[in-house]
């Protein structure tokens, strides 16, 4: 296929033009989540810690997904969705919790504080993926 057929068929099917942010500490999580979301067609972002997250969401354009851990250094992931749901631009953003936090209490205040889903680690890839379809309405 010529790049023009290709950007013709991507710009119809959404490859390519879809960023996701994947704000996670563990190096080996990250990577396998960046693999699964990259093969869809997602251009993935990596914040290491919060402080990386809070930058993120100040400096850059609004993702088609939000990817979160719950404990990250400097900035936890409780407070990351406050700050995305209180963003002018990102506030509508899907946030899918991915965190080792399998608690009740954890998942209801995550859930109550604005995340659309909540994964437990260690999680299936092919859930994973479902739950991010379900989330931002893609195939």
């Amino acid at each position: 296929m010529t790049g023009q057929k290709q950007d013709e068929v991507n710009a119809l099917d959404g490859a390519g033009s879809r960023t996701a942010l994947v704000v996670e500490d563990d190096q080996i999580i990250a990577t396998v989540v960046e693999h699964l979301l990259s093969r869809r067609g997602f251009t993935v972002e990596i914040a290491r810690d919060g402080r990386q997250a809070l930058a993120f969401i100040e400096a850059k354009p609004k993702p088609a997904i939000v990817v979160l851990d719950v404990m990250l250094p400097y900035v936890d992931g409780f407070d990351l969705i406050k700050a995305i749901r209180a963003h002018a631009t990102w506030s509508e953003v899907p946030v899918v919790m991915l965190t080792a936090k399998s608690q009740e209490q954890y998942i209801v205040r995550a859930l109550d504080n604005g995340a659309n889903d909540y994964v437990v680690k260690p999680f299936r890839p092919g859930e994973l993926l479902a739950r991010i379809r379900r989330v931002t309405n893609s195939s």
